[in-house]
């Protein structure tokens, strides 16, 4: 029964709310149940720390391991099982964009073009696409910001013990949301809802979080913070250098091009406009994030989340703006430009069209480099879902040219994750063992138990296996035209007679990066 005290405006279209989630969802589960490129770097390495569930990880907290450890549970190792509840999280961000935009006061044309523009955007197409923390992260971001707008404007302090236990949930996903409750409780600070700062439920909310939060926390003292070391080896020699034009390229982009009123008009709302002012907490949100995000020199898509309220506070707006009688028309044009632009930008964030197809069309369109890698033909993002089965497989091949009894007596050493994923995941029907690594977790998951005297690594340069192996000779080499340069011509060497006890130098192989 709807309720009659509620206002009109958000009683409008709410199962219409639903429509733009559900053609989200079914975008991804076509896509997803083609296998796109194939697996994702990262999405293998999550399926690595799945298999060895933990309250931490030196560069993630536990959530996206207990997400990919419940697909492969419920669902199977496919590329649509693994990305099946990321397609989930993308379709429920959709349903609280327009959620949002509906309690702001917007009726269907707000809420149905606030939906649409998160839609077309790019960067949640892209996070949503494939199995990564981001994915959650942008839904706990989410549903914090509706949460945090009910308790502003029906005055309910009680829903901050709520709002607690999803930043609790988000801490358990990302630590960046760290930085979304920084930028709330100075917007707090600067708006007249500072008078929740002295609510018992606000606090009650903190300690709600801290406590979800503290077995992660307590993970990462007990390893040495892991996580700190990551953070500084990343700025010191994998991110590309902070320059704010970058940046805010970046966000022009992500944010896509043909949305950029409905950004400019979701700062006029929450900052400038009457209409607004009951909310002009979100509006300093915005700008207390974005200011922290800059001083911290981060990578655009790490202010991503929060474009959901964006999307929703622009669309209502907008709403306000054409509020006369060329409404249809401006608001035709507003709809018909998303649409374009979103079909036209879709293929750069989803695996849609034949690589080659995809070359000749987009080829070198690309945003400002967030690493320092040198690319390829095809965008990271790209690159990354191609090569691991025939990597795993050359392994394979040199594998088991070794005896039975030398196989007892081998383990193989990968110099990234991607790669000790990779053999982890395609291993078991190649007859591989499990790979061991230096880089991330994998050098907490140490060295094999039982002797070792005989290596095969991969990726490493032959002067550094010859600092601990006598013999090494070049057994493969695994090549793939559309991988990331530095996976391309890895040599794969066959290492004999150590040095000494690879347990003992297994402290000098720590990557954290």
């Amino acid at each position: 029964m709807p309720n009659d005290n509620q206002p009109p405006a958000e009683r409008i279209g709410l199962g219409l709310l639903f429509l733009l989630p559900a053609a989200k969802l079914l975008i991804h589960f076509a896509v997803n149940a083609t296998g796109g490129y194939g697996y994702f770097r990262d999405e293998l390495y999550f399926i690595a720390c799945g298999e060895r569930l933990a309250w931490g990880y030196v560069d993630q907290p536990p959530m996206v391991a207990l997400v990919a450890a419940a697909s492969r549970a419920l669902l199977g190792d496919s590329v649509f099982a693994i990305r099946f509840f990321p397609a989930v999280a993308g379709a429920l961000v959709i349903l609280l964009t327009g959620m949002i935009a509906r309690v702001l006061g917007g009726q269907r044309f707000a809420c149905a073009l606030a939906q649409l523009a998160a839609l077309a955007s790019p960067v949640l197409l892209a996070i949503h696409g494939f199995l990564s923390m981001n994915a959650f992260e942008h839904l706990f971001w989410a549903l914090a910001a509706y949460l945090l707008l009910l308790i502003v404007k029906h005055d309910r302090p009680k829903l901050w013990l709520a709002f607690g236990a999803i930043c609790g949930l988000g801490l358990q996903t990302k630590h960046s949301i760290i930085f979304f409750g920084v930028a709330v409780l100075a917007a707090l600070a600067l708006t007249p809802a500072r008078r929740y700062l002295a609510n018992p439920w606000l606090w009650a909310g903190g300690a709600v979080a801290f406590l979800m939060a503290l077995p992660h926390a307590l993970w990462q003292w007990a390893n040495g913070f892991p996580m700190w070391e990551l953070l500084r080896m990343g700025q010191l020699y994998k991110n590309a250098p902070f320059a704010l034009g970058s940046f805010l390229w970046g966000m022009f982009l992500e944010f896509h091009p043909a949305s950029l009123l409905i950004g400019v008009a979701a700062l006029w709302f929450f900052l400038i406009s009457a209409a607004g002012k009951p909310y002009r907490l979100f509006g300093w949100l915005f700008v207390a994030l974005f200011a922290v995000l800059v001083l911290l020199r981060a990578k655009p898509y790490y202010i991503a989340p929060i474009y959901p309220l964006l999307y929703a506070g622009g669309a209502v707006g907008l709403a306000v703006w054409t509020a006369n009688r060329y409404a249809t028309v401006l608001r035709s044009i507003f709809v018909a430009l998303l649409l374009a632009g979103g079909a036209g930008t879709a293929p750069l964030v989803l695996p849609v069209l034949p690589v080659e197809t995809y070359l000749r069309i987009y080829s070198g369109f690309s945003g400002p480099p967030t690493e320092r890698h040198r690319m390829g033909p095809l965008p990271q993002m790209y690159a990354d879902m191609h090569g691991w089965p025939e990597m795993a497989a050359t392994v394979a091949r040199v594998y088991h040219t070794l005896s039975p009894e030398e196989k007892t007596r081998t383990a193989i050493y990968c110099s990234n994750y991607g790669e000790a994923g990779a053999v982890d995941f395609f291993g078991p029907q190649l007859g591989l063992p499990k790979a061991i690594s230096g880089h991330n977790n994998y050098y907490l998951w140490g060295p094999p138990q039982h002797p070792v005297e005989i290596v095969i690594t991969v990726g490493e340069p032959r002067e550094d296996v010859l600092e601990t192996f006598e013999q090494v000779e070049e057994a493969a080499r695994f090549e793939h035209p559309y991988a990331m340069p530095y996976e391309q011509r890895h040599p794969i060497y066959m290492a004999r007679k150590p040095r000494f006890d690879l347990r003992q130098a297994w402290p000098n192989v720590k990557k954290y990066i």
